[in-house]
Order: structure tokens, then sequence, then C-alpha cells
């Protein structure tokens, strides 16, 4: 199901690093997600909710050019 805010995201389960770009344009890379998570996300009805909830705030996040 499409996001209102969340254009796309990727994982990388070799270094556990979610990146995720915004509708903004804003790209960010969070660290240390565990993959079931990631799993969840992608299952979820509302991406832009269970980021929110599970993700934002929750682990490290860099910014990506």
């Amino acid at each position: 199901m499409p996001s209102s805010v969340i254009q796309s995201f990727a994982y990388d389960p070799a270094s556990r690093s979610l990146a995720v770009e915004f509708v903004s344009g804003r790209r960010y890379r969070y660290d240390d997600v565990p993959g079931r998570l990631v799993e969840e996300m992608r299952q979820a009805r509302s991406k832009g909710k269970f980021f929110n909830r599970h993700i934002r705030d929750h682990f490290a996040t860099t910014e990506i050019d």
C-alpha cells in the first residue's frame, strides 16, 4: 500500500541499516534495525504510522545527502 509520507525504503541485512526516502525528498539511514521489524513495516497497512511508532526515534539516524 502506498504511503503519503514514505516514498520508498530499502534494507541491507548485512549492516542492518534501513534507508528511508520521504515524499519531501529527504533521506535517512537508521542503524541496527532488526530484519523482522522491516518485514513488519513491509506488511503494515500504514507504513508511516508503523515507522513513527516503531522506528523513528528508536534507532541511531543519519541524514543521507
